[in-house]
This record gives C-alpha cells, structure tokens and sequence, in this order.
C-alpha cells in the first residue's frame, strides 16, 4: 500500500479571544443574514469576529477584484482563523498570484478546495474542510460541536459510512471537491495525494461528468496512487431526470466501477459535503485512518495521541 513520505504540523488551537478574519475569496456574498448567523456562531464560541469588509462587495459574479479577494487573505495575519464567507467561483483565480500563505488555520470547502490544495501544497497546515461562515448556522448541532472541538483542540468521534472495498489504512487526509480539484491536476497547487487518504464531495453534477472527472485522475495516475479512498455526498448528483435512463449510469455505479480496481480501501456516504445531513469538518494532511471493512473514518489528532 503506498505510504506518504510529507508531514504537516497542526497549528496551536484556538481558546477564548481569539481573533477570526472573515475572508470572500470566490463569489459575492448573497445572503447577509446567513453571514451574520454564522459569525453568531463563532462569537458564541467565544471568538473575536472582526467587521468583515467584504460585505457588500462585488465585481461582476466575484466578490470583489482579484487583489480585494487576495487582500482579504493577507489581511488575516494576526487572526489565528481565516474563515471563508461562501464558495462559488473565484478561488483559483487568486493562485495566479503570490499567496500569503502563514501559520493559522483556514476554513471553507467547495470553491475554497482550491486555496486548501494551494496552502497543503505550499506546506502548511491547519486547513479545514468544512462549513462556510454562511453555511455554518444551518449545519446540525454535531457538525457544529465537530468544528469547534478540531478548533479548539479537542478530541473528535469517527465518521461512519459504507465499506465498499475491505482494508485499513493510514495516511495524510485530504478532503476536496472533486470538480475543483480536477481544474488542479497538472498545477503546483495540488498536494503530493501519494499515500494519501482523500475524501472527494460533489454538487449538481451529472454521473458521466463524474466519470469523465474521475477518468482524468485514473489518466493523471493519481488515484492508483492514494493509500485510501472516501466518497463524501453528492448532492444532486444522480441522473434521476435523464431522457434515456436505460442508456445510463447511476451515480454509485460511477462511483463504484471507477474505485473498484483501485486496490485500496473505499468507504462511501461519509457525511462530508454540500446538502442535507451536516457537513463534518476534516483537517487537511492530519493523519487519518479509513477501514474499509467497517466504513469509518478516524483523526489521529495531536489530542487525542
């Protein structure tokens, strides 16, 4: 089973006082009462939410330009969480630019996929897949209790899915969405995934894009070369409306036929991702466990050792 030879350190957790920089590096915020629920949320855990100045900025479908959205990232130096607003589109676009990448933690997923790869990439830590400042009101109590307890150093319970291929394994976690991720392949902004255990989540895409974005990272041999494998939700993703639906494929049997000679262990429906059911937090390039046979996935975090 292939083994990854990198290591990340974990940035020190948050306590009580801390400051948080919300940050909009992809589209313009939409919804300013789920951005003030989630602030909310973080200022009941007793951090200090700084005025996000990204509210009401916008420059076409983006929010902001690309030196406003890179700016709200530089501008996070002394905040020990940079927290992102929203997803959409825009992220990658800040890639083509130095990024200040430092010591802290950086949460958000969907779009921000492309700024987790880029800073894991760039070897630093403390990345987190997980809730969206505006999504995080609306996640269920234990994801928000999951997401507090990695901030803030605490130990946190296993993911539970569905084993499709046996095994156990160790390994750095990477979570992404797999749209995102694919536009990475190829660049300098996708980490070493080579003994890795990755965890891939999807929104509104069709199973022959899936299959299409899969058979990239088969052609790319990136795959071939992970030490486990973890599909999260996929939401809206089932062809349910095709006009030929005997000429089809479901989304699990994409999902399937394309992890299926893979040689590692696979554990689908972990609730990981966009839609209904909680989107839990996982923390990039910590050391992780996937067992195939139970369907479970578990944190070897600093805490807990």
């Amino acid at each position: 089973m292939p083994q990854s030879a990198v290591s990340w350190s974990t940035p020190s957790p948050l306590k009580q006082g801390d400051r948080v920089t919300i940050a909009a590096p992809s589209s313009a915020i939409s919804d300013e009462a789920s951005l003030s629920a989630g602030i909310s949320v973080l200022q009941s855990w007793g951090l200090k939410v700084q005025p996000p100045t990204c509210r009401n900025r916008s420059w076409g479908y983006l929010a902001g330009s690309d030196l406003e959205r890179l700016n709200d990232l530089s501008e996070a130096e002394t905040s020990p969480l940079l927290a992102c607003a929203r997803g959409g589109w825009g992220s990658a676009r800040l890639l083509e630019q130095a990024v200040p990448w430092r010591e802290g933690w950086l949460l958000g997923f969907s779009d921000v996929t492309a700024l987790l790869c880029s800073r894991m990439a760039s070897g630093f830590g403390g990345g987190i897949h997980g809730p969206l400042v505006t999504t995080l009101a609306t996640e269920p109590a234990w994801s928000q209790q999951r997401l507090h307890d990695l901030l803030f150093g605490q130990s946190v319970e296993p993911l539970q899915g569905t084993g499709w291929s046996g095994g156990t394994v160790n390994g750095p976690l990477v979570a992404a969405n797999l749209t995102v991720a694919s536009h990475l392949l190829g660049s300098r902004h996708l980490p070493d995934l080579h003994g890795a255990i990755l965890v891939i989540e999807d929104v509104g895409e069709a199973p022959y894009r899936l299959d299409r974005m899969l058979t990239h990272w088969r052609l790319a041999g990136v795959l071939q070369g992970l030490a486990g494998l973890g599909f999260g939700r996929f939401s809206d993703c089932d062809d349910a409306g095709s006009d030929d639906p005997d000429h089809s494929f479901s989304l699990e049997q994409v999902l399937r036929e394309r992890s299926s000679d893979l040689g590692c262990p696979v554990v689908a429906n972990l609730p990981v991702g966009h839609g209904i059911g909680g989107n839990a937090a996982l923390p990039m390039g910590v050391r992780a466990q996937l067992d195939g046979d139970s369907g479970s996935l578990s944190l070897d975090l600093p805490a807990q050792r």
